[in-house]
């Protein structure tokens, strides 16, 4: 189980990927289980626009609270929680797309200021499973994320591949299984990634 599971120092868990691939059920789920924070995009962005994190924005891609502008609030304020959590020697679980290389980058800096080890969770899933989830979300009155299908596909097309991600770093999730299957295979997908760090940096598993 993820709850028996503890890598030796700090980590700096990342779940990304599309709009309803699961990642944030995923990241929360993993973090209560490892019992240290996690911060979801979603939340962050409707807290720094003073909205309930519960409370529907409509608006088209690149506006309203998802401009470019308000996108990089949202994320510098991710970084900020980390930072601090890393800085009391805590781990912690950033929750977003991280879509581009560059996004991404900016997380290994701090990952890499603090002497944290650095794992990216990938979250995927099929399509149908994908419009089902934003079916679903649209009906639930307590939902977060504002994504819809046509976002998705914005998003799609901008989606930036990790290729840049070393050895050791990332981990690639097929969320179409029960919460409870997620989180013991993530669990052995983190230990054995925790592994090929310590064998790339040169120091003992």
């Amino acid at each position: 189980m993820a709850s028996e599971f503890r890598p030796g120092g700090q980590v700096l868990y990342v779940f990304f990927g599309l709009i309803a691939s699961g990642k944030s059920t995923l990241a929360e789920a993993w973090a209560r289980s490892l019992g240290i924070n996690s911060y979801n995009s979603d939340r962050v962005r409707k807290e720094l626009a003073g909205l309930a994190v519960n409370a529907p924005q409509q608006e088209s891609f690149n506006a309203g609270i998802y401009t470019a502008e308000f996108s990089r609030k949202t994320y510098d304020a991710l970084l900020a929680y980390a930072q601090a959590d890393l800085a009391a020697q805590r781990s912690a679980v950033l929750d977003g797309s991280y879509q581009s290389k560059a996004e991404r980058e900016r997380v290994r800096e701090i990952a890499e200021r603090h002497g944290a080890a650095l794992i990216f969770v990938e979250c995927r899933c099929p399509e149908p499973l994908l419009q089902e989830r934003m079916a679903m979300r649209a009906l639930d009155p307590n939902a977060v994320s504002d994504g819809r299908w046509e976002i998705y596909l914005q998003q799609k097309d901008r989606f930036e591949k990790p290729a840049e991600l070393r050895s050791g770093e990332l981990i690639t999730i097929d969320t179409d299984a029960p919460l409870a299957t997620l989180l013991t295979r993530l669990a052995v997908a983190v230990q054995h990634t925790c592994v090929e760090a310590a064998n790339r940096r040169g120091l003992p598993a």
